[in-house]
Formats: C-alpha cells, structure tokens, sequence
C-alpha cells in the first residue's frame, strides 16, 4: 500500500486532500518527543519520512510554510481504524489468489504461478490494484517477479500507483544500477562497511566472491550474494488463520432506499454462505455488518447468537443451503435496520458501502 497511514487520512478528510499529511506523535510546535509514523509523497517532498523525529517534521514543514507552501497536517493515528482497513485490502487480495503471504499490515506477497506467463499476472495485478481504489479508495503498487525478493524491490520502483514487472531475464540488469540498500536487510550499519570499500551499487557488490562476503558478513555474506544476483527460493508462506467469511458491496450509487439495500444484504448472504458450504468449517455463531455513509464515515455491528448455526443440523434435520442463508439474512438485517432509520443514522446520510461477514467459525 502506498504511504498507507497518511492515505487512509487524507480519505477520512477530504478537506486535506492534496495536502501533505503525516501520522505520528503529537509534534506539540516543534516540542514533541516521538518520532513519525507515515508521510505521503506530498510530505516526503518536504523531506519528512517515516522515522524521522516529530520536531524535525514540525521544523521541516514550517520551513515549507516560510516558503509559501502549505504546511504537513498531523495525524496522532488511529491504529485500530488501520487495522480495520488492512482487513479489508487483504480479503480484496485474497479473491485473485490462493496462496498470499501479509508480511505486514501494509503488504502482502501473493503466489501466482499459477498463471503460468507474465501476461496472465499483469492482468490480475491490475485487477486488484483497481478493486482496492475502487472499494478501499486507496492505492497499491505491485512488483511481480520470478521470486519474492525481486517482487518486493519490484513494488518500490514506481510508487505511489505503480505497477513494475520482471521477468528473469531482466532481473540482473534492473537490480544492478540500484543501491544496496535496496537488498532486504542491508540496513545504515551494513550499508557504512560496504561504503569502507567504496561499494554503492549492487553491481559494486557482484564483484566480490561468495567467499570474500562471507569473510567480511560470516553467512550472511552467502545471502547477501545471492541476493545481489535476484536469486531467492523462499515460499510464500500461508499462515493464515481464517476467522470470519465475509462480503462486501459498494454501491454504483449511494443509497437509502431500504428495499435496494436490503437486496444487496440478501445476496451478500447467499455468497457468503456458498463459500461457507466450501469451507472446511462445519458452524458459526457471530454475524456482523459493515455500513459507510456517504461521507467515508464507516460503522460496524455485530451479535453472537445463544447457538450457533451449522450446516450438519441434528440427528433428525438437516439445514438446507436456503435456510442457512435465511438465517443469516435475518440477523443481517435485524443489525442494519437501524442504520436506515434515526436510531443509528440521525442525519438521514445515504449509504455508499455494505459488508456482511460471519466469525467464531468451528
């Protein structure tokens, strides 16, 4: 995700759009004692960056605003809320993929090999990166490569929105121009013995033998080698432990037309409920909902029913696929009704998303 803190700001308010954005400690005029969470581009061109102390992105922007240019906004974070939406991009991620690994909250390695050519990985790559602006509002840049590590530098080449793809046959040549801080792992401690020897590039790097970097980094000099050359045999690793099946829509058109909504939430269910059929879990006794308003404002409500509901029924019945959807349905809107009326929506807002999901799946 690009400059993913600060995105999800500048979308929660409009009114800063455009502006540079940072998410961090409170700078209280210069005072402040933390350090900075996440910047935008638009921040990053004033030279604030992610680390950087507080005061110095306070200083840097009054700099900018002594220039004439606008001054950064600062975000104290709301780390809840970005967890909130990285659990959204990932389910997005997880519908053009079997196998993805999240490495963090903001980024994810993804298998597709399955494709089996570069084309066929393009076209899916440029189907996520458009439905996570579609539905997130955010955008993503993806690298794709024969392995993990020439995908992960891949991603960073064209941010914000990027796109960088390389088949084998352009890895060496891409990755030989670029600094070694590039490689995964070669932090400022690592980058400063490599300077003694007037190593910059990783092209400077190819020249020494697996035997000379072993010698200077004991065995993390064979992995340094290797990754100099592109090379990496590391898996995507999924180790995702799935708690909750869920849905969600957002509307062509924002609306408050009960009898419209209440269609989307029927087929949100019926979907919901063919990959739970699909899925190895037998049950499920916690139903919840996604609602955001017109205005990006975004609610969320849940119930965990007395018992649970399951696809195996008793000793004498056993639930059909329709009644298993029905029920959902039920609680589904029994948890939206409210947000179409004053209770839970006093302004009258329109609604522009809906999600529905099940959890405390067995």
């Amino acid at each position: 995700m690009d400059a993913f803190f600060a995105a999800i700001e500048e979308r929660d308010h409009p009114r800063h759009k455009g502006k540079p954005i940072v998410v961090g400690s409170d700078p209280l005029d210069g005072k402040g004692r933390g350090v900075v969470s996440t910047a935008n581009y638009k921040a990053r061109e004033y030279g604030i960056k992610s680390a950087l102390p507080i005061s110095t992105a306070w200083r840097l922007s009054e700099e900018a605003k002594s220039a004439g240019k606008p001054p950064a906004v600062f975000f104290g974070g709301n780390f809840q809320k970005y967890s909130a939406v990285s659990g959204e991009i990932m389910e997005i991620i997880r519908r053009f993929t079997p196998t993805m690994e999240q490495a963090s909250v903001d980024e994810a390695y993804l298998d597709l090999s399955f494709c089996e050519n570069y084309s066929t990985a393009e076209t899916i790559a440029k189907k996520i990166k458009a439905s996570i602006k579609k539905e997130a509002r955010l955008t993503a840049s993806i690298g794709i490569g024969p392995n993990k590590l020439v995908a992960k530098i891949a991603s960073d080449f064209k941010k914000p929105d990027g796109l960088t793809i390389l088949p084998p046959e352009s890895v060496e040549a891409f990755l030989n121009p670029l600094s070694i801080r590039k490689i995964p792992g070669i932090g400022p401690k690592t980058e400063k013995i490599f300077s003694n020897l007037k190593i910059s590039k990783i092209q400077d790097l190819k020249k020494y033998s697996i035997t000379e970097l072993e010698k200077l980094l004991g065995k993390w000099g064979a992995d340094i080698y290797q990754k100099s050359r592109g090379q990496d045999d590391s898996p995507v690793m999924e180790d995702f432990d799935r708690k909750s099946i869920g849905e969600q829509e957002t509307f062509f058109s924002d609306s408050k037309d009960s009898t419209y909504i209440s269609g989307r939430v029927k087929n949100l269910c019926n979907s919901i409920v063919r990959s739970f059929l699909e899925s190895e879990f037998s049950s499920f006794k916690t139903i919840a909902i996604t609602i955001r308003f017109d205005d990006f404002i975004t609610k969320t409500r849940a119930r965990t029913l007395p018992e649970t509901i399951s696809r195996t029924g008793n000793l004498f019945s056993r639930p059909t696929p329709e009644k298993i959807a029905g029920d959902l349905e039920f609680e589904a809107l029994r948890l939206l009704t409210p947000f179409l009326d004053h209770r839970e929506n006093p302004e009258n807002k329109k609604i522009r998303l809906i999600g529905v999901r099940i959890e405390k799946l067995a």
